[in-house]
């Protein structure tokens, strides 16, 4: 059911379409990489399934031969006419709605009704990292993430304390999540073949946050975690002091201040928050 690399050929010379750079189009034409995606993805019949970037259906088809009700989002108006003349040739009849609509502004509350759902996605390179922080911040509906995305980008949302790869974005997915790396994909599987590597990452949403609130909440983590890695060479006492962390902050959460920021697991990243705050409350406590 799903298409070929002479399929997807085939249609952008019909419709005189051409990937977008702009858009981080790279359409997936290898009907066995969509099947282990959705294979990976455990997807079940009647699972509800929204995927972002649908392109010209590759992955729909096989989330749709898996027996998902798959909501897709495309934000190319070109390319959404195109789907869903796909969809009704190869899938008539289908539990799938697409919907025209730029993933990042969209009102995931309102398009996500019932629930839960998981995401099953191609993700186009320009917005994969800051589309799983955003889902994972504010869509609590959205319960499992499969997603193929560029192979640094994958490495930056599994990656741990002490990883080159470590950063803010890895930190905000240990506190929501638990991530894994699932499979790389090599760049031969995409119409246009792009120059980099991409690999598929698993993300399932934890019961509860990593930190307890009475720790550290997500904005006040946060907030200081972004500080940490903006000027993630150097040492915590010299970033965070934009924050008014002193050497009592320090002390106070167990941390060195000449520790850097990929150094720092989530638990210490949660009590120099915590330090912060009780720094800042015991100043007004005194008046």
């Amino acid at each position: 059911m799903t298409l070929t690399r002479s399929d997807v050929s085939r249609l952008l010379e019909a419709h005189g379409l051409s990937p977008s750079r702009a858009l981080g189009q790279n359409f997936v034409a290898d009907p066995n990489t969509v099947r282990k995606i959705v294979r990976l993805a455990m997807v079940q019949p009647g699972d509800l399934v929204v995927e972002v970037g649908g392109g010209l259906g590759s992955l729909t088809l096989a989330l749709l031969e898996a027996g998902a009700r798959v909501t897709v989002v495309e934000k190319d108006r070109w390319l959404v006419p195109v789907l869903g003349e796909v969809l009704s040739e190869r899938a008539p009849g289908a539990p799938v709605r697409v919907v025209q609509a730029d993933a990042m502004v969209l009102d995931w509350s309102a398009l996500l009704e019932g629930g839960p759902w998981s995401l099953v996605a191609n993700l186009p390179y320009n917005v994969a990292t800051p589309l799983v922080a955003d889902l994972l911040d504010r869509v609590p509906a959205v319960v499992a993430m499969t997603v193929m995305v560029q192979k640094e980008a994958a490495d930056r949302l599994v990656a741990g304390p002490g990883s080159p790869a470590y950063g803010a974005v890895s930190v905000k997915v240990a506190y929501w999540a638990e991530a894994r790396l699932l499979a790389s994909v090599p760049s031969s599987v995409f119409v246009p073949r792009p120059r980099v590597a991409s690999a598929v990452v698993g993300i399932r949403r934890r019961a509860v946050p990593a930190l307890s609130p009475a720790v550290a909440g997500p904005e006040e983590l946060f907030r200081v975690v972004r500080a940490g890695f903006a000027q993630r060479r150097k040492m915590l006492r010299r970033s965070l002091a934009v924050l008014g962390a002193g050497p009592s902050c320090f002390e106070a959460a167990g941390v060195g201040p000449s520790a850097r920021p990929e150094e720092l697991s989530l638990s210490q990243w949660g009590a120099l928050a915590a330090a912060l705050r009780d720094a800042a409350v015991a100043p007004e406590a005194g008046r």
